[in-house]
C-alpha cells in the first residue's frame, strides 16, 4: 500500500507540473518576441478572449500586478541554482507542445511524426512565408516541422536567432559556441553547431540560407538546382567551379582569367556565368515583405546629464495596458450558468491573467537585463563601439540570478536605440581577449577598430592582412592574419587589391 501510495503522488505531481507548462511556455515565449511581434500577439489575445480587455486612458484600475499574480513568483521557475532541472524540464515541455499551446487545448496530445505526415509537412514549410513574420521567426517555423533529437531541435533553434537580414549567418560558429555555452543543450560542441548548420541549410526553403558567406550561400544554391533538375549539360557544375575556386576574379568580371587559371574555354565561362542569374545574393530577402522588414526598438535609452548616467526605458508606450474584463470575471459567481459556460470563463480569465502575467514578466526581465548592459557596457555608451567589453551570458545570468536561457530569450530580436545609433541587443553579448594594456575588448570591439584602420589607411596603397593585423597589434589588438581575414569578411570589406584606387 505504501508503494501503491507512494506512485499516486508521482502521479499527481506530474499531472501538477503538466497543468503549470502552458503558463510558463507562454511566459517563455512571450519574452522572446520583439515589440512589433508582442503588439501582434496582444491583438490577436484581444479578439479571441472575451476576458481580456484594454484599458482606456483614465481608468486608472489597472492592476499592476498582472491580474493578482506576483512577478517574483513567476520568475521562480527561470532562477539559477536549483530551478535549473525544472527549467530544462520546462524547455523540453516547450518543444513537445509548442503547436498546440495556443490556449484551444492545453492538454491536448499530439501523434508522433511518421512517414506519411512528410508530404504535409513539407506543404506547411512551404506555406510559411509571405505572413508578415520576421525572417527568424519564418524559419524557426519551417525548423518545427523537422524530426530531429532534442538537443538538435533546440540548437537549430539557437542557430537561427543569429540569421540576418540576407538570409546568411552573421556570427561564426565559435562565438555561438561559446556563447551558448551555458544553455544545458545536451552535447553541446561545436561538432553539433556543425553538424546542425549543415541540416539547417540542406533543409530550409529558399535554398543558400544559413550560409557562412554568400560564396557558400551561392554553392547551397546550385547544389538544390542540381538535385532537383539535374546537371546534363555541366553547365552548373561550372558555375560551381566558377564560384568556388575564382569566386574574387568572377566579382571582378575578369572572365579571360578565370578561363585560363580554370582551363576551361572562355565560352563555357560565359554560359556558366550566365545561368547564374537564376540565383540570389540574398535568399533571406525572398520570405520577408517590405513592411516586415522594419525595426521597432524594444529599449530607448537616453543619457542625463545631470546625474551622469544612462538611462533605459522600455518602448512599450504603443503596448495597451491590459486587464480582466470585470463583467466577465463577475460571470464566475454566477450560479445559473451552465456548467459548460462555467468551463469556458473560467479557461478564459485564466488565459487572459496568463497573458498579462506574461507581458509584465517580459517587461520586468527585458528591463533588468538592459540595466546591466548600461552598467557593464558604459565605455561603448560614452566612447563608442570600440570600447565594447566582453560580457558573456552567464556573468549577466549570475548577477541577476537567472537561467542563462532567460537572458538569451530575453535579448533575442530585440533593439536597443541609444544616443550612437540602433543596434541588436545581442551585440552587447560577446566574448573578446585581454589587450596588450591588461584590458579586456570584445570580438565587436576588434572589429569596430578593424573598421576604422580600414577607413583610415591610404587608398592608394592599402594594407594587405598582415598589414591589419600589424596596425591593430598598435592598438593593442594581438590576433592572427586568418582571424583579421575573417573580420574582415565578416565586415564585408575587400581585400586589398580590390580596395586599391588607381590614380
Amino acid at each position: 500500500m505504501n508503494v501503491m501510495r507512494f506512485d499516486t503522488r508521482q502521479q499527481m505531481g506530474l499531472g501538477q507540473h503538466m497543468k503549470l507548462a502552458p503558463r510558463m511556455i507562454q511566459s517563455m515565449e512571450i519574452l522572446q518576441l520583439p515589440l512589433a511581434a508582442l503588439q501582434e500577439r496582444i491583438e490577436q489575445e484581444l479578439e479571441k478572449n472575451v476576458a481580456l480587455e484594454l484599458v482606456e486612458p483614465g481608468e486608472g484600475d489597472v492592476r499592476e500586478d498582472g491580474g493578482g499574480i506576483d512577478v517574483a513568483d513567476t520568475e521562480r521557475e527561470f532562477v539559477a541554482g536549483e530551478g535549473a532541472e525544472d527549467f530544462n524540464r520546462l524547455a523540453e515541455l516547450e518543444s513537445r507542445y509548442r503547436d498546440v499551446w495556443d490556449g484551444d487545448d492545453y492538454g491536448a496530445s499530439k501523434p508522433s511524426a511518421s512517414a506519411g505526415d512528410r508530404d504535409r509537412k513539407m506543404d506547411a514549410m512551404a506555406n510559411t512565408a509571405g505572413r508578415g513574420l520576421s525572417l527568424a521567426a519564418q524559419l524557426e517555423e519551417q525548423w518545427r516541422f523537422i524530426d530531429a533529437p532534442e538537443n538538435q531541435a533546440r540548437t537549430g533553434r539557437r542557430l537561427i536567432e543569429y540569421v540576418d537580414d540576407d538570409g546568411l549567418l552573421d556570427t561564426d560558429l565559435d562565438t555561438i559556441f561559446e556563447q551558448g555555452r551555458e544553455l544545458d543543450i545536451e552535447e553541446w560542441s561545436l561538432e553539433l553547431l556543425g553538424r546542425t548548420l549543415d541540416r539547417l541549410q540542406r533543409i530550409l526553403d529558399p535554398p543558400g540560407l544559413m550560409a557562412r558567406s554568400k560564396q557558400e550561400s551561392l554553392l547551397l544554391q546550385i547544389d538544390a538546382i542540381v538535385e532537383h533538375e539535374g546537371d546534363e549539360d555541366g553547365g552548373w557544375t561550372d558555375a560551381a567551379v566558377l564560384i568556388g575556386e575564382h569566386f574574387e576574379d568572377l566579382i571582378e568580371n575578369r572572365l579571360p582569367k578565370i578561363a585560363k587559371d580554370a582551363e576551361m574555354p572562355l565560352e563555357r565561362v560565359q554560359t556558366a556565368k550566365a545561368i547564374m542569374r537564376r540565383l540570389t545574393l540574398w535568399p533571406g530577402r525572398e520570405l520577408v515583405n517590405a513592411d516586415s522588414s522594419v525595426v521597432i526598438p524594444d529599449v530607448m535609452v537616453e543619457y542625463e546629464s545631470e546625474t551622469d548616467t544612462y538611462v533605459a526605458a522600455l518602448a512599450d508606450g504603443v503596448v495597451p495596458p491590459l486587464r480582466i474584463n470585470p463583467q466577465v470575471e463577475g460571470m464566475k459567481k454566477d450560479k445559473s450558468l451552465a456548467e459548460g459556460d462555467r468551463g469556458f470563463i473560467d479557461q478564459a480569465v485564466r488565459d487572459a491573467t496568463w497573458l498579462i502575467d506574461a507581458v509584465n514578466q517580459r517587461t520586468n526581465t527585458l528591463l533588468r537585463v538592459v540595466r546591466v548592459v548600461l552598467d557593464r557596457q558604459r565605455e561603448f555608451f560614452d566612447h563608442g563601439p570600440q570600447f565594447l567589453k566582453p560580457l558573456p551570458m552567464t556573468e549577466v545570468a549570475d548577477q541577476l540570478g537567472v537561467h542563462v536561457a532567460t537572458v538569451s530569450r530575453a535579448v533575442s530580436e530585440k533593439w536597443i536605440q541609444t544616443p550612437r545609433g540602433m543596434y541588436p541587443l545581442r551585440r552587447f553579448f560577446s566574448g573578446g581577449r585581454e589587450s596588450e594594456e591588461g584590458g579586456e575588448k570584445s570580438w565587436e570591439a576588434i572589429k569596430a577598430i578593424l573598421q576604422e584602420i580600414v577607413e583610415a589607411e591610404d587608398k592608394l596603397k592599402p594594407l594587405s592582412d598582415q598589414k591589419l593585423a600589424d596596425a591593430l597589434k598598435e592598438k593593442g589588438v594581438e590576433i592572427a592574419r586568418r582571424t583579421v581575414v575573417k573580420y574582415r569578411e565578416q565586415l564585408g570589406i575587400p581585400p586589398a587589391r580590390r580596395r586599391k584606387i588607381h590614380g
